[in-house]
């Protein structure tokens, strides 16, 4: 009987690993078609036919790289869209190549990538740290008549979580609308409770459900990582915050503080950001947001657009809008990020650049948060030890603005980190000024932060100990899912 028992057994098992032998085959075929990138397509083949138990789980997770459902619902959407917008007030269409008097200027790829002009009129006030950026914000809900749209990557229950929610539960109280998005990886923490306070008070609160749609099911490697808000149609802001205590700054907040950078915006171009949120809400809801999206008055005179980006691109739209934005810098390009795992693409056209003389400048933080991302880093300077190329690590804290500037001509402050997981996997926001005025701004700002950064160089990872650099290699390995 124990042989009968033992054979049944490994005939089971024997049927078990053969069903997961033929799953990982017929999944590394899936992987070789829509793998975007040569390299991971090869990786993710041999695993999953050499080591299905382990790789299939792996796949289902983290190995999808096309957001399925997204653009099918936006398609479905249209009409209804282009019902509540109306031909006379939508964002006005890309001007075609033929009709432009600079086709290569680099405002025509930034516009065919959003989909949207430059437009002019628009104001820009640039918000430093968490205690500026918070209390603007928190000053125009204030003054929100009509409705507020929220849309965060995390929300905390803490502090500064508690003081938005009163905030918002006392205008809902007043009768305006709120809308409130939030990635439900991001906010995990968040209880429940949370949530239940704000849809108690009338304030409608959605994840953005990155699981929702075929083939995402078991997806946890998306996110919505934009942070938005919108009041009344009339003011908005666009930055690196996310809504925590850490946010503030504080020193005892673990990091001995936080370097983060936001953005104020009235004008024409916030019609553009409103839109990227009702698409987002509509893929969280199936609703179309009640909102004006009628065109934004003048309120200035900086040219700006409002590039967002993310998985359902058909292109590599965040990596492409990086490339574009370094490849037009003549005098210099400085680039602040958290994370710094950028792709190969963008590693040569930044070998490019300094190879042209351009003054090229990465501040990227002393002090990690996610510690194999920081060691990634580490491989990725390496290719970087040119004339011309040098390294700040800010040291006043935790370093997390995304922020960018191409000579005095150009200026981006969004969302988007250099990593794979920004240009790939993220559903970002960056906010393009073609302006003079706003990028002596960010020069300044730069100015003042290189003095809390200590200057390296790109070769750290020669002077670190053969351990060191072993860890760094798997780190770097493993840099398309950090």
């Amino acid at each position: 009987m124990e042989n009968l028992e033992t054979s049944l057994l490994l005939g089971l098992a024997s049927l078990f690993y053969t069903a997961m032998e033929i799953t990982g085959i017929i999944t590394a075929i899936i992987a070789v078609r829509e793998t975007r990138t040569p390299q991971g397509a090869i990786a993710w083949a041999i695993s999953l036919v050499t080591f299905p138990l382990f790789s299939l789980p792996l796949y289902w997770i983290f190995g999808k790289s096309k957001f399925n459902g997204y653009v099918e619902a936006m398609r479905a959407g249209r009409e209804e869209f282009a019902r509540l917008i109306g031909d006379r007030h939508s964002v006005p269409p890309v001007r075609p190549l033929h009709d432009r008097k600079s086709p290569h200027a680099p405002r025509t790829l930034f516009e065919t990538l959003a989909r949207a002009p430059f437009q002019g009129g628009n104001d820009v006030k640039l918000l430093i740290n968490g205690e500026t950026t918070f209390q603007a914000i928190f000053q125009a809900i204030e003054t929100a008549e009509k409705y507020i749209l929220i849309q965060f990557y995390i929300i905390h229950d803490d502090g500064l979580g508690n003081r938005l929610k009163k905030l918002l539960i006392r205008k809902a109280a007043q009768g305006v609308r709120i809308r409130l998005l939030y990635d439900e990886v991001g906010s995990y923490h968040t209880p429940a409770a949370y949530w239940k306070a704000l849809e108690d008070a009338g304030i409608e609160a959605h994840p953005f459900h990155t699981t929702k749609g075929p083939g995402n099911r078991f997806q946890l490697n998306f996110r919505n990582h934009r942070k938005i808000v919108v009041v009344d149609g009339r003011v908005g802001f666009v930055g690196g915050h996310n809504v925590g205590d850490e946010y503030l700054g504080g020193k005892d907040n673990g990091y001995g503080g936080w370097r983060d950078t936001h953005i104020r915006i009235c004008g024409p171009a916030l019609l553009q950001v409103q839109v990227c949120f009702g698409k987002d809400w509509y893929w969280a809801t199936s609703t179309i947001p009640d909102i004006d999206l009628s065109m934004p008055d003048a309120c200035g005179d900086v040219e700006l657009i409002a590039l967002p980006t993310g998985p359902e691109d058909a292109l590599e739209n965040c990596s492409l809008m990086f490339i574009q934005a370094i490849e037009s810098a003549r005098d210099r390009f400085w680039i602040a990020s958290p994370y710094f795992v950028p792709d190969s693409s963008v590693m040569k056209a930044l070998q490019m650049a300094a190879m042209r003389g351009v003054d090229v400048r990465l501040m990227l933080p002393m002090k990690p948060d996610h510690l194999l991302v920081y060691l990634a880093g580490f491989s990725c300077l390496k290719e970087l030890a040119l004339p011309g190329v040098r390294v700040f690590r800010y040291d006043d804290g935790f370093l997390h603005q995304k922020v960018f500037l191409s000579d005095d001509r150009l200026a981006g402050v969004g969302t988007a980190n250099l990593d794979n997981r920004s240009f790939r996997l993220n559903f970002e926001l960056t906010m393009i000024a073609e302006d003079k005025t706003f990028c002596r701004e960010i020069e300044q700002m730069f100015l003042t932060d290189f003095d809390h950064c200590v200057e390296t160089e790109p070769d750290e990872y020669d002077r670190k100990n053969l351990v060191y650099q072993t860890v760094i290699r798997f780190a770097r390995l493993l840099s398309p899912i950090l």
